[in-house]
Formats: structure tokens, sequence, C-alpha cells
């Protein structure tokens, strides 16, 4: 399959290759990223030098080509369809918000300090934990269309609940993660945490925004979906992989060293993406919201947008952290979670209003 075929099933909704199997590129990545490490030790030395107010320009290169195409195919104009049922819109702002940051917290704290404080170093697990917290505050931006094509959700309201959602980001991320941070004992400076709200929200959104209309304006809004979006489909994915080649390429002694933990950073992450799930889920069938609205809502809050996560964890604790590690996890077992949750939602469909 050719990388436009692959674009191009993806754009039209289904899971592509990529998304399907995106475990396994995880997997296949951590390997090369090990191997590359050990072998080649010389690579992630050299790219280390290529810093700037200690944000790595190689990976910041890489991630704004991952984040830049989710937020082209953002439709804010869309967001003035908050009128059209208001009850989804509720559900999805006020988890993802006002409960979702906090209940990852709380639960990676209780896990990873508590109930496996034999098995990881208290360091250790303050870094895990600020991983946690950077995945809770950072709810899905892109992989919900897929969940939302899977559900057979409303496709226009689901991307009024992602543009919304992009829209709430620019001003809660940051406050959110230094608050949860600070009461992790974790301290950031504002200055570097606000750096990486612009480096890696406030530009790609701006350039997506700003590429969208001007596009659409001089080709139309077909051109736009079935052309220039299908061919920059496949950057995200290429630049993602690479990402985490180099990624575990500079945690490879920390995984050699300490493989169990891989599976002790999953357990919180696991609970999580169920408790926050069903939460929003049942709360849309207490409120007889239609399921084409509930499912896709509930899988915002779910899933993370863990691009964003593996940014701001790189620019705040390093290539080599343990917050950096957690956040990759997030990326390891979200696709798998998330395909059994479609099955659940799909399997209780009748239980909504048509």
């Amino acid at each position: 399959m050719s990388s436009n075929e692959l674009a191009a099933d993806t754009s039209s909704g289904g899971m592509g290759i990529f998304e399907r199997y995106l475990s396994v590129w995880v997997a296949l990545a951590i390997v090369a990223g090990v191997a590359l490490g050990q072998l080649a030790p010389s690579v992630p030395e050299t790219l280390s030098r290529f810093e700037y107010a200690q944000v790595s320009i190689p990976i910041a290169i890489l991630i704004w080509a991952m984040i830049f195409p989710m937020m082209a195919q953002i439709d804010f104009s869309a967001v003035v369809g908050v009128r059209k049922e208001p009850k989804g819109l509720a559900i999805t702002t006020t988890v993802n918000w006002l409960i979702k940051p906090f209940t990852m917290f709380a639960i990676a704290w209780f896990f990873l300090t508590v109930v496996f404080e034999p098995l990881i170093s208290p360091q250790l697990a303050s870094e895990y934990l600020a991983g946690a917290i950077l995945l809770g505050a950072a709810p899905c931006t892109a992989m919900v269309f897929v969940w939302s094509y899977l559900t057979r959700g409303d496709a226009a309201y689901t991307l009024v609940q992602v543009s919304l959602n992009d829209i709430i980001m620019l001003f809660a991320f940051a406050p959110i993660v230094v608050f949860l941070l600070g009461i992790s004992d974790i301290q950031v400076p504002w200055d570097t945490v606000l750096l990486s709200v612009v480096l890696y929200i406030v530009i790609p959104l701006t350039a997506g925004y700003l590429t969208r209309r001007t596009l659409i304006a001089r080709h139309g809004q077909r051109w736009y979906d079935e052309v220039f979006m299908r061919r920059l489909g496949p950057v995200t994915p290429a630049a993602l992989i690479v990402t985490l080649v180099l990624l575990f390429a500079f945690q490879g002694e920390v995984i050699l060293n300490n493989p169990l933990h891989i599976v002790l950073i999953a357990v919180p992450l696991i609970v999580q993406t169920f408790l926050i799930f069903f939460l929003a889920y049942g709360w849309a069938r207490l409120w007889k919201v239609r399921h084409c609205i509930a499912a896709p809502g509930a899988m915002i809050g779910a899933s993370n947008f863990f691009e964003l996560a593996v940014a701001a964890a790189i620019a705040l604790f390093g290539l080599q952290s343990g917050a950096a590690l957690a956040t990759v996890v997030g990326v390891l077992v979200e696709v798998p979670l998330m395909l059994v949750l479609v099955r659940i939602a799909n399997k209780t469909r009748d239980r909504f209003p048509a």
C-alpha cells in the first residue's frame, strides 16, 4: 500500500493500517530505539547537542510534523453548532476538563507511589506520575474521528466536540498541568510550561487554521479534503515513529534495567481509560443523549492527545525522563483499549435514544 493510499484509507474515516496496528508500530519503535541507543550511542549523543532554551530542535520539528496535520483538519467554524444538542458538549467538556485530569492524577498517584512503592524508586515514581498528569490534561484530538466512525457517530457533532476541546486546551492545559505537578511536589517553571503550550499548541493550531482557510479559499473544500489532507496524512505516523525511535534510543538503559516498569505504568492508565469512558457514557445515557453523540463524546475523554503529552514531557523533563517514558506507554496501550471500548459502545447502542 502506498503512502497516499494509506492516507486515503485513514482520512475516509475507517481505521488505516497505521492506526489499527499502532501498538505494534510502537513496540517495534521500542526495539529499534533501544537497539540504536546501544549499538550506535553517538546518534542520540549528537542529536542532544542541537538544543535551544532546553528544547531539542530535531524533536520539536518531528512533533510539529505530528501535530500540524491534526490541527489542519479542524474546522473551528463548526463550534457554532454548540446550539445543537448542548447536552453532549456539556458532558464532554465537563468530563475532559473538570474531572479527567484530577482522576488521572489520583489514580496514577495511588498506583505509582502507594501500590507499586516497593517496585519503583520515589524519583522514578514522581517522573512517571508527571507523565500521567500530562496525558490526563490532553484529551484526544485526531483519533477521535476514527472512533466516531467505528461507532457510527455523528461526524459533524464530533467535529464540534473536538474543536471546542482544542480551544479550551489553549487556555486550560498549562494551568492544570502546573497545578497538578505542584501538588505532586514536582516543580516546573511557568515559563517552560507556557513555552510548551506556544510551541506545541498555539503555533501548530494557528498554522493549521491559516493553512485551512487559505487553501480552501483558493482550491475549494473538496480539493482540501480529498487532495491536500490525503497527501498530508502520512506525515503524522512517520513523524511519530521516528520520534519514538529517538526517544527510546535515549531511554534504552532505563528500559533494559526496568522492563517491568512498562507494565506498572500501564496499570493506572488502563484504569483511568475505563473510568472516564463509563463516566461520560453513563452520564450521556442518563441524560438520554443520542448514541451517535454519546459514544464519540465518551471516546474523547477516554483517549489522549498523546502527541502533545509526549512533546510536553520532553520539553519539561527531557528525552531521558521517566515522564517521557510514561507518555509513550500511553501510546502503546491506547489503541487496544479504545477498540475494546468501541466494541462495548456498539453492543450497547440499543440502550440509547434512536
